[in-house]
């Protein structure tokens, strides 16, 4: 059965859907990222050519964590020498984002690109499955965007023929993903179905995927394919920071560092670089932290 056309307006704002090619071995996602991606803005005022790689490496991340199976994370994450020398988003395998940039963004005049942006760079692809080992798989950045160096990283880390497509302006964030699974079938199928698939997906501009919503995006690639769209998954931005996490923290400083800061200051503020939560505590707080009271029965 072919892809049908679905005339019922939809709202992707904030979605992720999974869709599957019938009789072929390829899967993929589509994402886009608006209220999760403004708020975050919010919070930090990067420059316009930083928020608008903040926004790829956010659907990139919403778009990677249909690899997690089960509770987890997935981080997405490039280090460089550049203007912006750290870009870092997270997952959940609920759907919740975060994410910061850190750098020097005195003097961005003229650069745009991603090695212009970043430098000498390398990508991780972070892993954290809950209860599980940890996995990490690092790529140099050397393609011309991040689409392409994500597509470098599967075909180095895992073997499978990827093809993405991210694209953002200052009010939204999208991605699609197409990925062909291994095979035990006729292999000489397998390659012609990729080969036809992959080549309609070339054919999708950014101005699309900002533009239209995701049926009819997979519309106007697919409409001639025998393809499934799942239910739309809910995005969001919300960070893990809490209290007991700081306190944590804290403690891991050591007593007398922290109790040497809260004589110090008098009171100890931490705040929250992804979300600017401010967390307080104060000197007796603090002193419960290593000596905790004794719980007493009134």
């Amino acid at each position: 059965m072919k892809f049908q056309y679905n005339t019922r307006p939809m709202t992707d704002n904030d979605s992720l859907q999974r869709f599957l090619f019938d009789d072929t071995d390829i899967r993929g996602d589509i994402t886009t990222l608006s209220s999760s991606y403004l708020d975050l803005l919010a919070l930090q005022k990067y420059p316009p050519q930083v928020a608008l790689l903040f926004g790829e490496f956010l659907a990139a991340a919403s778009l990677l964590s249909t690899r997690l199976k089960h509770t987890g994370m997935i981080t997405v994450q490039a280090r460089g020498n550049g203007p912006v020398s750290t870009i870092m988003t997270e997952c959940t395998q609920g759907n919740k984002l975060r994410g910061i940039v850190r750098g020097n963004f005195d003097n961005l005049d003229g650069l745009s690109t991603l090695q212009e942006l970043l430098g000498t760079a390398t990508l991780a692809i972070t892993l954290e499955p809950a209860g599980k080992e940890r996995y990490q798989g690092v790529v140099p950045l050397e393609e011309e965007n991040l689409s392409k160096c994500l597509e470098f990283y599967f075909y180095q880390s895992e073997q499978l023929p990827t093809r993405i497509k991210l694209a953002s302006n200052a009010e939204t964030a999208t991605g699609m993903l197409i990925q062909q699974l291994p095979t035990s079938g006729d292999r000489e199928k397998s390659q012609d179905d990729w080969q036809r698939v992959s080549s309609l997906f070339e054919t999708l501009s950014s101005s699309e995927q900002l533009t239209l919503s995701h049926n009819d995006q997979l519309y106007r690639l697919f409409h001639e394919q025998a393809l499934r769209l799942f239910e739309p998954q809910s995005m969001q931005f919300s960070c893990s920071c809490s209290r007991q996490r700081t306190e944590t923290a804290l403690i891991s400083l050591g007593q007398e560092e922290v109790m040497d800061i809260s004589e110090e200051q008098g009171l100890i503020m931490v705040t929250c670089e992804f979300c600017a939560q401010e967390y307080r505590f104060t000197a007796r707080d603090v002193s419960q932290l290593f000596e905790p009271e004794d719980p007493r029965i009134h």
